[in-house]
Protein backbone atom coordinates (compact mmCIF):
# COMPACT_ATOMS: atom_id res chain seq x y z
CA UNK A 1 0.00 0.00 0.00
CA UNK A 2 1.42 3.08 -1.00
CA UNK A 3 1.22 5.24 2.24
CA UNK A 4 0.32 9.34 2.46
CA UNK A 5 2.42 10.60 5.09
CA UNK A 6 5.81 12.44 3.49
CA UNK A 7 7.99 10.22 6.07
CA UNK A 8 7.24 7.40 5.39
CA UNK A 9 7.67 7.99 1.23
CA UNK A 10 11.02 9.55 1.63
CA UNK A 11 12.04 6.19 4.00
CA UNK A 12 10.84 4.60 1.36
CA UNK A 13 12.77 5.92 -1.48
CA UNK A 14 15.56 6.45 0.49
CA UNK A 15 15.76 2.96 1.21
CA UNK A 16 14.98 1.61 -1.97
CA UNK A 17 17.59 4.05 -3.50
CA UNK A 18 20.28 2.55 -1.46
CA UNK A 19 19.51 -0.99 -2.23
CA UNK A 20 19.49 -0.49 -5.51
CA UNK A 21 23.00 0.91 -5.67
CA UNK A 22 21.77 4.56 -6.69
CA UNK A 23 22.78 6.00 -3.13
CA UNK A 24 26.32 3.84 -2.41
CA UNK A 25 29.07 5.47 0.15
CA UNK A 26 31.93 4.76 -1.98
CA UNK A 27 30.46 5.47 -5.23
CA UNK A 28 27.58 7.90 -5.01
CA UNK A 29 27.69 9.32 -1.56
CA UNK A 30 25.41 12.00 -2.55
CA UNK A 31 22.31 11.98 -4.61
CA UNK A 32 18.86 14.24 -4.69
CA UNK A 33 15.72 12.52 -5.13
CA UNK A 34 12.09 13.98 -6.36
CA UNK A 35 8.62 12.22 -5.11
CA UNK A 36 7.05 12.54 -8.49
CA UNK A 37 3.48 11.42 -7.53
CA UNK A 38 3.45 13.80 -4.60
CA UNK A 39 4.47 16.54 -7.17
CA UNK A 40 1.84 15.72 -9.70
CA UNK A 41 -0.52 16.12 -6.95
CA UNK A 42 0.62 19.58 -5.83
CA UNK A 43 0.30 20.58 -9.38
CA UNK A 44 -3.08 19.42 -9.63
CA UNK A 45 -3.43 21.61 -6.01
CA UNK A 46 -2.77 24.86 -7.90
CA UNK A 47 -4.62 24.28 -11.10
CA UNK A 48 -7.78 23.76 -8.71
CA UNK A 49 -6.83 27.17 -6.88
CA UNK A 50 -7.78 29.25 -9.57
CA UNK A 51 -11.43 29.53 -10.96
CA UNK A 52 -11.79 27.35 -14.24
CA UNK A 53 -13.47 30.72 -15.12
CA UNK A 54 -9.96 32.36 -15.43
CA UNK A 55 -7.68 31.72 -18.79
CA UNK A 56 -4.38 30.67 -16.62
CA UNK A 57 -1.03 30.02 -17.39
CA UNK A 58 0.87 28.34 -14.71
CA UNK A 59 4.71 29.25 -15.94
CA UNK A 60 7.22 27.09 -13.63
CA UNK A 61 10.16 29.18 -12.57
CA UNK A 62 12.57 27.50 -14.24
CA UNK A 63 15.47 28.58 -12.17
CA UNK A 64 13.96 26.89 -9.23
CA UNK A 65 14.49 23.95 -10.74
CA UNK A 66 16.27 24.06 -14.45
CA UNK A 67 16.97 20.07 -14.91
CA UNK A 68 15.71 19.32 -18.46
CA UNK A 69 13.71 16.57 -17.46
CA UNK A 70 12.57 17.83 -14.35
CA UNK A 71 11.04 20.93 -16.96
CA UNK A 72 9.83 18.17 -19.36
CA UNK A 73 7.98 16.43 -16.58
CA UNK A 74 6.44 19.53 -15.78
CA UNK A 75 5.17 20.68 -19.25
CA UNK A 76 3.50 17.12 -19.26
CA UNK A 77 1.93 18.27 -16.30
CA UNK A 78 0.56 21.14 -18.32
CA UNK A 79 2.33 24.07 -17.05
CA UNK A 80 4.44 26.79 -19.17
CA UNK A 81 7.54 28.11 -18.18
CA UNK A 82 9.42 31.03 -16.66
CA UNK A 83 12.85 31.64 -17.94
CA UNK A 84 15.21 34.46 -16.88
CA UNK A 85 18.35 33.77 -19.04
CA UNK A 86 19.18 32.34 -22.67
CA UNK A 87 20.32 29.34 -20.92
CA UNK A 88 17.19 28.63 -19.39
CA UNK A 89 15.42 29.49 -22.53
CA UNK A 90 17.01 26.98 -24.35
CA UNK A 91 16.71 23.99 -21.50
CA UNK A 92 13.05 25.13 -21.82
CA UNK A 93 13.03 24.42 -25.26
CA UNK A 94 14.66 21.19 -25.00
CA UNK A 95 12.46 20.14 -22.47
CA UNK A 96 9.45 20.94 -25.44
CA UNK A 97 7.95 23.78 -24.07
CA UNK A 98 6.17 25.77 -27.40
CA UNK A 99 7.36 29.31 -27.37
CA UNK A 100 3.62 30.63 -26.72
CA UNK A 101 3.64 29.19 -23.26
CA UNK A 102 7.42 30.48 -22.30
CA UNK A 103 7.72 33.82 -20.73
CA UNK A 104 11.46 35.59 -20.17
CA UNK A 105 12.10 37.71 -17.46
CA UNK A 106 15.36 39.22 -16.98
CA UNK A 107 16.68 42.59 -15.93
CA UNK A 108 19.40 41.98 -18.48
CA UNK A 109 18.69 40.77 -21.22
CA UNK A 110 20.94 41.19 -24.05
CA UNK A 111 20.26 42.34 -27.37
CA UNK A 112 20.76 38.87 -28.92
CA UNK A 113 18.70 37.08 -26.14
CA UNK A 114 16.20 39.92 -27.06
CA UNK A 115 16.00 38.78 -30.93
CA UNK A 116 16.34 35.69 -30.25
CA UNK A 117 13.21 35.65 -28.13
CA UNK A 118 11.22 37.83 -30.34
CA UNK A 119 12.29 35.43 -33.26
CA UNK A 120 10.47 32.78 -31.24
CA UNK A 121 7.56 34.36 -30.12
CA UNK A 122 8.26 34.13 -26.69
CA UNK A 123 6.67 36.48 -24.29
CA UNK A 124 8.71 39.60 -22.58
CA UNK A 125 8.06 40.90 -19.53
CA UNK A 126 10.40 44.44 -20.17
CA UNK A 127 12.30 45.29 -17.51
CA UNK A 128 12.84 49.07 -18.02
CA UNK A 129 12.47 51.87 -20.94
CA UNK A 130 15.88 51.30 -22.25
CA UNK A 131 15.06 47.54 -22.68
CA UNK A 132 11.76 48.50 -24.61
CA UNK A 133 13.61 51.21 -26.95
CA UNK A 134 15.93 47.88 -27.82
CA UNK A 135 12.82 45.91 -28.50
CA UNK A 136 11.59 48.46 -30.19
CA UNK A 137 14.50 48.94 -32.90
CA UNK A 138 14.55 45.29 -33.11
CA UNK A 139 11.06 44.74 -34.19
CA UNK A 140 11.43 47.73 -36.79
CA UNK A 141 13.83 45.11 -38.55
CA UNK A 142 12.15 41.99 -38.25
CA UNK A 143 8.26 42.25 -36.89
CA UNK A 144 7.35 39.55 -34.04
CA UNK A 145 4.55 37.95 -32.04
CA UNK A 146 5.66 38.18 -28.83
CA UNK A 147 3.46 39.04 -26.09
CA UNK A 148 5.04 42.43 -24.62
CA UNK A 149 4.19 44.12 -21.38
CA UNK A 150 6.29 45.86 -18.59
CA UNK A 151 8.10 44.70 -15.20
CA UNK A 152 6.38 46.76 -12.55
CA UNK A 153 8.03 47.46 -9.12
CA UNK A 154 4.42 48.32 -7.16
CA UNK A 155 7.31 49.72 -4.72
CA UNK A 156 4.70 47.95 -1.25
CA UNK A 157 7.49 47.20 0.81
CA UNK A 158 9.74 43.98 1.68
CA UNK A 159 9.39 40.82 3.51
CA UNK A 160 11.09 39.11 6.56
CA UNK A 161 14.23 38.53 3.90
CA UNK A 162 15.76 41.32 2.12
CA UNK A 163 17.52 39.65 -0.62
CA UNK A 164 14.14 37.83 -1.47
CA UNK A 165 12.00 40.77 -1.75
CA UNK A 166 11.51 42.30 -5.23
CA UNK A 167 8.76 45.04 -4.43
CA UNK A 168 10.87 47.78 -2.02
CA UNK A 169 11.51 50.92 -2.87
CA UNK A 170 15.01 50.49 -4.61
CA UNK A 171 14.31 47.23 -6.15
CA UNK A 172 16.59 46.52 -9.24
CA UNK A 173 13.72 45.23 -10.68
CA UNK A 174 10.91 46.97 -13.09
CA UNK A 175 9.44 50.17 -13.14
CA UNK A 176 9.22 51.66 -10.08
CA UNK A 177 5.74 52.89 -10.36
CA UNK A 178 5.37 55.60 -7.59
CA UNK A 179 8.81 57.17 -8.87
CA UNK A 180 8.24 61.00 -10.52
CA UNK A 181 7.20 60.91 -13.93
CA UNK A 182 7.54 56.77 -14.48
CA UNK A 183 3.38 56.50 -14.41
CA UNK A 184 3.25 59.16 -16.69
CA UNK A 185 5.83 57.12 -19.09
CA UNK A 186 4.10 53.85 -18.93
CA UNK A 187 0.88 55.68 -19.91
CA UNK A 188 2.01 57.22 -22.97
CA UNK A 189 4.37 53.98 -24.03
CA UNK A 190 1.21 51.55 -24.04
CA UNK A 191 -1.31 54.31 -25.85
CA UNK A 192 1.78 54.52 -28.57
CA UNK A 193 2.60 50.58 -28.76
CA UNK A 194 0.10 48.91 -29.23
CA UNK A 195 1.95 45.47 -29.03
CA UNK A 196 2.04 46.47 -25.72
CA UNK A 197 -1.07 44.30 -23.77
CA UNK A 198 0.03 43.28 -20.26
CA UNK A 199 1.71 44.08 -17.34
CA UNK A 200 3.82 42.02 -14.54
CA UNK A 201 4.97 42.20 -10.93
CA UNK A 202 6.41 39.93 -8.67
CA UNK A 203 6.79 40.89 -4.99
CA UNK A 204 9.17 38.71 -3.73
CA UNK A 205 9.21 34.96 -2.46
CA UNK A 206 10.22 33.49 0.82
CA UNK A 207 9.54 35.74 3.78
CA UNK A 208 6.70 37.72 1.87
CA UNK A 209 3.47 37.59 3.19
CA UNK A 210 0.56 36.52 1.10
CA UNK A 211 -1.05 40.05 2.10
CA UNK A 212 1.98 41.84 0.95
CA UNK A 213 1.71 39.95 -2.86
CA UNK A 214 -1.90 40.19 -3.24
CA UNK A 215 -1.31 44.23 -2.41
CA UNK A 216 1.47 43.90 -5.09
CA UNK A 217 -0.85 42.40 -7.74
CA UNK A 218 -3.76 45.14 -6.41
CA UNK A 219 -1.55 47.77 -7.99
CA UNK A 220 -0.75 46.66 -11.01
CA UNK A 221 -4.52 45.48 -11.85
CA UNK A 222 -5.50 49.15 -11.05
CA UNK A 223 -1.95 50.46 -13.47
CA UNK A 224 -4.24 48.00 -15.94
CA UNK A 225 -7.30 49.56 -15.65
CA UNK A 226 -6.47 53.25 -16.04
CA UNK A 227 -4.03 52.23 -18.75
CA UNK A 228 -7.33 50.52 -20.53
CA UNK A 229 -9.32 53.90 -19.72
CA UNK A 230 -6.69 56.31 -20.63
CA UNK A 231 -6.44 54.40 -24.27
CA UNK A 232 -10.24 53.68 -24.24
CA UNK A 233 -9.67 50.14 -24.91
CA UNK A 234 -8.69 46.61 -23.08
CA UNK A 235 -5.41 46.90 -24.29
CA UNK A 236 -3.70 45.28 -21.42
CA UNK A 237 -5.65 42.07 -21.49
CA UNK A 238 -3.01 39.79 -19.53
CA UNK A 239 -1.72 40.24 -15.65
CA UNK A 240 1.54 38.62 -14.53
CA UNK A 241 1.27 38.18 -10.96
CA UNK A 242 4.85 36.51 -10.59
CA UNK A 243 5.33 33.63 -8.26
CA UNK A 244 6.88 33.55 -4.72
CA UNK A 245 4.90 31.69 -2.63
CA UNK A 246 6.40 31.21 0.89
CA UNK A 247 6.88 27.45 0.99
CA UNK A 248 7.06 26.18 5.13
CA UNK A 249 10.04 24.61 5.63
CA UNK A 250 9.40 23.57 9.14
CA UNK A 251 7.10 20.95 9.04
CA UNK A 252 6.18 17.86 6.28
CA UNK A 253 2.77 19.63 5.72
CA UNK A 254 3.08 18.90 1.61
CA UNK A 255 0.59 20.70 -0.58
CA UNK A 256 1.44 24.41 -1.25
CA UNK A 257 -1.08 27.12 -0.18
CA UNK A 258 -1.98 28.27 -3.66
CA UNK A 259 -6.13 28.33 -2.02
CA UNK A 260 -4.61 30.59 0.85
CA UNK A 261 -2.83 32.97 -2.10
CA UNK A 262 -6.40 32.84 -4.52
CA UNK A 263 -8.35 33.69 -1.35
CA UNK A 264 -6.32 36.66 -0.19
CA UNK A 265 -6.18 37.96 -4.23
CA UNK A 266 -10.09 37.48 -4.34
CA UNK A 267 -10.51 39.61 -0.90
CA UNK A 268 -7.75 42.30 -1.80
CA UNK A 269 -8.11 42.39 -5.91
CA UNK A 270 -11.47 41.06 -7.14
CA UNK A 271 -11.19 42.44 -10.63
CA UNK A 272 -8.28 39.54 -11.03
CA UNK A 273 -10.51 37.03 -10.84
CA UNK A 274 -13.34 37.91 -12.80
CA UNK A 275 -12.74 36.95 -15.82
CA UNK A 276 -11.86 40.46 -17.47
CA UNK A 277 -7.84 39.35 -17.22
CA UNK A 278 -6.23 36.32 -18.79
CA UNK A 279 -3.62 35.48 -15.69
CA UNK A 280 0.22 34.30 -15.87
CA UNK A 281 1.53 32.84 -12.64
CA UNK A 282 5.49 31.83 -12.03
CA UNK A 283 5.82 29.77 -9.15
CA UNK A 284 8.89 27.59 -8.51
CA UNK A 285 9.90 26.99 -5.04
CA UNK A 286 6.49 26.64 -3.75
CA UNK A 287 5.54 23.71 -6.54
CA UNK A 288 8.98 21.71 -5.82
CA UNK A 289 10.45 22.23 -3.39
CA UNK A 290 8.36 19.88 -0.91
CA UNK A 291 8.76 17.45 -2.59
CA UNK A 292 12.92 16.96 -3.18
CA UNK A 293 14.79 15.54 -0.26
CA UNK A 294 19.07 15.38 -0.62
CA UNK A 295 20.86 12.60 0.85
CA UNK A 296 24.60 12.13 1.94
CA UNK A 297 26.43 9.47 3.80
CA UNK A 298 28.31 10.33 6.64
CA UNK A 299 31.78 9.78 6.12
CA UNK A 300 33.38 10.53 9.31
CA UNK A 301 31.99 11.78 12.82
CA UNK A 302 34.63 13.56 15.38
CA UNK A 303 34.06 15.94 18.86
CA UNK A 304 35.75 19.02 18.77
CA UNK A 305 35.77 20.89 22.02
CA UNK A 306 32.75 19.23 23.14
CA UNK A 307 30.67 19.19 20.23
CA UNK A 308 29.69 16.68 17.89
CA UNK A 309 30.29 16.79 14.30
CA UNK A 310 29.44 14.44 11.40
CA UNK A 311 31.38 15.13 8.57
CA UNK A 312 28.68 14.82 5.31
CA UNK A 313 29.09 15.40 1.52
CA UNK A 314 26.02 17.68 1.80
CA UNK A 315 27.38 21.46 2.29
CA UNK A 316 27.29 24.39 0.03
CA UNK A 317 27.91 22.27 -2.94
CA UNK A 318 24.37 21.63 -2.85
CA UNK A 319 22.45 23.48 -0.20
CA UNK A 320 24.27 27.03 -0.90
CA UNK A 321 21.69 29.37 0.60
CA UNK A 322 21.17 27.27 3.83
CA UNK A 323 25.23 27.55 4.28
CA UNK A 324 26.03 31.30 3.77
CA UNK A 325 22.32 32.35 5.39
CA UNK A 326 21.47 29.84 7.99
CA UNK A 327 19.17 32.09 9.54
CA UNK A 328 16.68 32.84 6.79
CA UNK A 329 17.15 29.26 5.23
CA UNK A 330 17.46 26.46 7.89
CA UNK A 331 16.55 22.99 6.71
CA UNK A 332 15.32 20.13 8.30
CA UNK A 333 17.91 17.25 8.52
CA UNK A 334 16.81 13.68 9.19
CA UNK A 335 18.72 10.57 10.30
CA UNK A 336 19.14 7.42 9.15
CA UNK A 337 21.23 3.80 9.03
CA UNK A 338 22.81 2.34 6.53
CA UNK A 339 19.67 0.72 5.05
CA UNK A 340 17.97 4.08 5.29
CA UNK A 341 15.67 3.73 7.93
CA UNK A 342 14.95 6.39 10.27
CA UNK A 343 17.21 6.04 13.11
CA UNK A 344 15.89 6.02 16.67
CA UNK A 345 17.39 7.19 20.34
CA UNK A 346 17.76 10.10 22.36
CA UNK A 347 18.74 13.23 20.46
CA UNK A 348 22.36 14.33 20.49
CA UNK A 349 22.85 17.91 19.45
CA UNK A 350 25.23 17.56 16.39
CA UNK A 351 26.87 20.21 13.75
CA UNK A 352 26.14 18.53 10.22
CA UNK A 353 28.84 20.11 8.03
CA UNK A 354 29.56 19.60 4.62
CA UNK A 355 32.57 18.55 2.74
CA UNK A 356 33.98 21.77 1.46
CA UNK A 357 37.04 23.28 2.59
CA UNK A 358 35.80 26.38 4.59
CA UNK A 359 34.77 26.70 8.11
CA UNK A 360 31.22 27.61 7.43
CA UNK A 361 30.47 24.66 5.39
CA UNK A 362 27.36 23.49 7.75
CA UNK A 363 24.10 22.76 6.54
CA UNK A 364 22.98 23.05 10.60
CA UNK A 365 24.39 23.59 13.98
CA UNK A 366 23.82 21.70 17.09
CA UNK A 367 21.06 19.86 15.80
CA UNK A 368 19.30 17.36 18.06
CA UNK A 369 19.67 13.73 16.25
CA UNK A 370 20.03 10.40 17.11
CA UNK A 371 24.19 10.14 17.50
CA UNK A 372 25.18 9.53 13.69
CA UNK A 373 27.95 7.41 13.01
CA UNK A 374 30.08 6.89 9.55
CA UNK A 375 28.11 4.84 7.10
CA UNK A 376 24.74 6.73 8.31
CA UNK A 377 22.75 8.76 6.30
CA UNK A 378 21.52 12.11 6.30
CA UNK A 379 18.91 13.78 4.61
CA UNK A 380 18.07 17.23 3.68
CA UNK A 381 14.06 18.20 3.81
CA UNK A 382 12.74 20.28 1.26
CA UNK A 383 15.33 20.65 -0.97
CA UNK A 384 13.66 20.15 -4.21
CA UNK A 385 13.94 23.36 -5.53
CA UNK A 386 17.56 25.75 -5.40
CA UNK A 387 19.36 23.01 -3.86
CA UNK A 388 21.05 19.99 -5.67
CA UNK A 389 19.22 21.09 -9.01
CA UNK A 390 21.46 24.30 -8.97
CA UNK A 391 24.55 23.11 -7.51
CA UNK A 392 27.65 25.27 -6.53
CA UNK A 393 31.34 23.65 -7.96
CA UNK A 394 33.19 24.99 -4.83
CA UNK A 395 36.26 22.64 -4.47
CA UNK A 396 35.18 20.77 -7.78
CA UNK A 397 32.87 18.83 -5.94
CA UNK A 398 31.09 16.50 -8.58
CA UNK A 399 27.54 17.40 -9.11
CA UNK A 400 25.12 14.59 -8.18
CA UNK A 401 22.58 12.60 -9.25
CA UNK A 402 18.75 13.29 -9.43
CA UNK A 403 16.59 10.45 -9.57
CA UNK A 404 12.67 10.93 -9.88
CA UNK A 405 10.89 8.42 -7.77
CA UNK A 406 7.28 6.85 -8.69
CA UNK A 407 5.27 4.15 -6.26
CA UNK A 408 4.01 1.40 -8.20
CA UNK A 409 0.53 0.12 -7.40
CA UNK A 410 1.93 -2.33 -4.74
CA UNK A 411 4.07 0.17 -2.80
CA UNK A 412 7.44 -0.60 -4.83
CA UNK A 413 9.26 2.19 -5.59
CA UNK A 414 10.35 3.08 -9.46
CA UNK A 415 13.09 5.53 -10.02
CA UNK A 416 13.88 7.83 -13.58
CA UNK A 417 17.20 9.35 -13.57
CA UNK A 418 16.64 12.95 -14.67
CA UNK A 419 20.36 14.27 -14.50
CA UNK A 420 23.36 11.39 -14.05
CA UNK A 421 26.47 11.93 -11.51
CA UNK A 422 28.93 14.29 -13.35
CA UNK A 423 31.73 12.21 -14.59
CA UNK A 424 35.06 13.26 -13.67
CA UNK A 425 35.75 13.56 -17.37
CA UNK A 426 32.74 15.83 -17.40
CA UNK A 427 33.97 17.85 -14.69
CA UNK A 428 37.62 18.50 -15.95
CA UNK A 429 36.03 19.66 -19.59
CA UNK A 430 33.72 21.92 -17.49
CA UNK A 431 37.06 23.09 -16.11
CA UNK A 432 39.28 23.86 -19.20
CA UNK A 433 40.93 20.35 -19.43
CA UNK A 434 40.68 20.49 -23.44
CA UNK A 435 42.52 23.73 -23.52
CA UNK A 436 45.45 22.88 -22.04
CA UNK A 437 47.76 21.68 -23.87
CA UNK A 438 51.51 22.07 -24.16
CA UNK A 439 51.10 24.96 -26.60
CA UNK A 440 48.89 26.55 -23.86
CA UNK A 441 50.88 25.91 -21.16
CA UNK A 442 54.62 27.64 -22.89
CA UNK A 443 52.61 30.71 -23.67
CA UNK A 444 51.15 30.97 -19.98
CA UNK A 445 54.66 30.70 -18.70
CA UNK A 446 55.73 32.95 -21.70
CA UNK A 447 53.35 35.57 -20.81
CA UNK A 448 54.01 35.38 -16.83
CA UNK A 449 57.77 35.96 -17.25
CA UNK A 450 56.89 38.95 -19.39
CA UNK A 451 58.94 37.06 -22.55
CA UNK A 452 55.62 36.52 -24.51
CA UNK A 453 52.31 38.16 -23.82
CA UNK A 454 48.53 36.46 -25.31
Amino acid sequence: MISSNPAARREAILQAAIARGLLDPENVPLAAFIDVDALAENVSTLKRAFPETVNVLHAFAAKANSIVPVLAGLRDLGLGCEVASEGELAQALAAGFEPESIVFDSPAKTVRELRKALALGVALNIDNFQEFERIQRIVEQSPSSSPLGFRINPQIGVGAIAEMSTAGSHSKFGVALEDPGNREALLAAYAGNPSLNRLHAHVGSQGCPLPLMAAGVAKIVALAQEINNHIGRQQVTTIDIGGGLPVDFQSDSALSNFSAYVDHLRETVPALLNGDFALVTEFGRSILAKFGFTAAYVEYTKVSGGQHIAITHAGANVATRTVFMPHAWPLRVTAHGPDGKEKSGNPVGQDIAGPCCFAGDMVARDRPLPLLEPGDVVALLDTGAYYASTPFTYNSIQEPPVYGATFEDDGDVSFTVLRAQQTMADLLTASGSELADPAKRQRWAGAVSGRQKF
